[in-house]
């Protein structure tokens, strides 16, 4: 059995194939121990002993690491006189007018940063190698500073790692994780490579316990079973690699949702989407068009850059359980801080601060009775009166729960912007896909104010990113930093030993992948690159691409190729989607309830409709509410909907 495992910050959802029919099962999240609300799950879908189950996480463990700032007590090592690279960074601000704005201090405290007397030069010659006693000493002084993990990054380590492996096997000893720029981002850019390699040292002690933790737990429990863990790239590695590898790990289950919602779309017929997953604490989008969802290394998380391969995600603190306030000047905030799984919102019976899902639930567009299929049930009582004590001067509770969802639907609105219309493409050229548990609740919004035409709303929208992870193939993505100038420089023996040592990697797994090549290529001067695919056309596809994201190419000015990239794939054992006959309808049989709604200033009478009762081929228009299992569906007044032949929801919002 294969399950998938996506833990958020309210509930961990899971998607599972039993007799060929995907199921989903969504527990609360348990933040002490993640694992046990997915030990418990299983035990669930399991019934209690199932041999060889293969179980496939998305984690937040790294995430929350660095957002709380729990992580080890490293020891940065790099070439003398660099010491300070990851405190120095790149001078940007990113408060520019806000004077009293202290940025977060560096991982890495100025006592635990270390400087071995090395250099080698750009071209990789070793100009200066630290001799036996230099390396003692040093060994000496880190010991005295009782790290728990090492992070080693010298100046030119990309091109000739021989310096950083004599460094760290001096350390071996120690018998501490050891993260080596060489190993995790042999690339050019020092301060994104030592930043890169220090979050991959201050996660590694942590996420190695859980997961080693949760593997153990697992296989005493399921005989034969197996853990393999979502990376950011939007590919599946083995616990092993994840230990050792955390930094790769950091927005996994955000990936999975994109793989998942460019997946179903495709199956609906649209290949060019915006994914649109709004959870518990916030609110991930990205932009795919034809070719697949595409890769970026300049992820920013927590405010430090990691420049291993992610999924382009943008993030912002928007989730249903997003906490509204009014601020000193009395203005109403939402977000970005979250009511989380504990105590959560209001209307879960625990918390008493105002939340994103307390609104819904206020202005009727959440049902209490059919949450979670009517495994919870919602406190609507107790909303009211929590939310109507802290409204303030607002002149009465529907408005304040119409503003809390307005602000939080405008910081969304913004994110969906930054993907979109500030890279140089039309949302109207899009479908809006929908998921998350309270994703489908504002996107018929969304898509209005951003002129998006239509909402896809897939089957078990609520977790569909644990969807996605059940079916990524399994990835490592492995790169070099060449600085080749010239259109007819010879790639074919780097991009030889790349794969040489990806097929060695996979071989030793039992695996054997596919080698996907690409280039980063810039105009010479530049200190920017794009990435295109390699081939006969790279140079062009160049082209073609800064004048998409610039507004303006060159084809003669000269081009320098930067880094070579090469990405291992394996596919994963294909999940099969069952498609049904067309056969129109009206959808009356799937209505459940009329409840009373507000939209905007004004409450409407609407149909509740049960989604599992819908058929494909079903046509009905709002106002209405579509409720299931995992999520819940807002149709405002004058739009769409029909039932594919998949049982996607496609709304036609225009």
């Amino acid at each position: 059995m294969r399950i998938a495992v996506d833990t958020g910050g309210t509930f961990t959802d899971c998607v599972f194939l039993r007799n060929g029919r995907l199921e989903v099962l969504k527990l609360f999240s348990t933040p002490a121990d993640p694992g046990e609300a997915i030990l418990r799950a299983i035990r669930e879908i399991a019934s209690g002993g199932n041999s060889g189950v293969e179980i496939r996480h998305g984690t937040t463990v790294g995430t929350n690491t660095l957002l709380e700032r729990k992580g080890a007590r490293v020891a940065f090592i790099t070439t003398a006189g660099f010491e300070d690279t990851i405190a120095i960074g790149r001078q940007a601000r990113a408060n520019l007018y806000d004077w009293l704005h202290t940025p977060a201090p560096p991982l890495v405290p100025a006592e635990l940063r270390f400087g071995v007397p090395e250099r080698t030069s750009a071209e990789g010659e070793a100009l200066r190698t630290p001799s036996d006693s230099e390396l003692s000493e040093l060994l000496a002084r880190v010991q005295a500073s009782s790290p728990d993990a090492i992070a080693i990054s010298l100046l030119f380590s990309f091109a000739n790692p021989a310096h950083e492996r004599a460094v760290a096997e001096r350390f071996r000893d120690m018998r501490i994780p050891l993260s080596l720029s060489h190993e995790i981002l042999p690339e050019f850019r020092e301060y994104e490579r030592a930043s890169t390699v220090v979050v991959n040292a201050y996660l590694a002690p942590r996420m190695g316990r859980y997961i080693a933790g949760l593997e153990t737990r697992a296989k005493a429990e399921f005989r034969g079973a197996e853990l393999h863990v979502m990376q950011s790239s939007g590919g599946i590695v083995s616990a092993a690699t994840a230990a050792r590898e955390p930094v790769r790990t950091v927005l996994s289950g955000p990936a999975g949702g994109v793989v998942g919602a460019f997946h179903v779309a495709r199956l609906a017929g649209f290949t060019r989407v915006i994914a649109f997953d709004m959870g518990g604490t916030s609110t991930d989008v990205s932009l795919v068009d034809a070719r697949g969802p595409t890769t970026t290394n300049e992820a920013l998380v927590s405010g430090l850059p990691i420049s291993v391969p992610t999924l382009d995600i943008h993030t912002v603190g928007a989730g249903g359980g997003s906490l509204a306030r009014f601020d000193a000047a009395g203005a109403l905030r939402v977000g970005p801080q979250s009511a989380g799984a504990d105590p959560g919102p209001i209307c879960y019976g625990r918390g008493t601060q105002p939340t994103v899902t307390d609104a819904n639930l206020v202005l009727g567009r959440l049902d209490p009775r059919h949450f979670l299929g009517g495994r919870v049930e919602l406190d609507l009582a107790r909303a009211q009166h929590y939310m109507d004590a802290a409204r303030g001067t607002l002149p009465d509770l529907p408005g304040f729960a119409a503003g809390v969802v307005r602000l939080a639907e405008a910081t969304m609105e913004k994110a969906i912007r930054v993907i979109s219309v500030e890279r140089g493409h039309d949302p109207r050229d899009f479908t809006l896909v929908a998921f998350g548990g309270a994703g489908p609740l504002h996107a018929c919004a969304l898509a209005r104010s951003l002129r998006i035409p239509r909402v896809l709303v897939p089957q078990m929208p609520g977790a569909l990113s644990a969807l996605g992870i059940l079916i990524s193939d399994t990835v490592m993505d492995y790169s070099k930093t060449v600085m080749l100038t010239g259109a007819g420089a010879d790639l074919e023996p780097h991009f030889g030993e790349l794969e040489s040592r990806a097929r060695r990697e996979f071989a030793s797994e039992g695996l054997t992948g596919v080698a996907i090549r690409s280039l980063d290529i810039r105009y010479v001067g530049q200190g920017y690159e794009l990435n295109v695919p390699a081939g006969r056309t790279a140079l062009q596809n160049f082209h073609a691409a800064h004048q998409k994201r610039y507004g303006y190419a060159d084809p003669r000015r000269p081009v320098e190729i930067v880094n070579l990239r090469v990405r291992m794939a394996a596919a994963a054992e294909s999940v099969r989607f069952r498609k049904s006959a067309i056969r129109k309808g009206n959808a009356r049989q799937a209505i459940a309830a009329e409840v009373r709604v507000h939209f905007g200033a004004k409450a409407a009478r609407a149909p509740l409709y049960q989604r599992e009762q819908l058929r494909p081929g079903d046509m009905f228009a709002g106002p209405a509410i579509v409720a299931e299992y995992s999520a819940t569906t807002v149709l405002p007044p004058n739009c769409r909907a029909r039932v594919d032949a998949f049982g996607n929801m496609v709304i036609d919002v225009s």
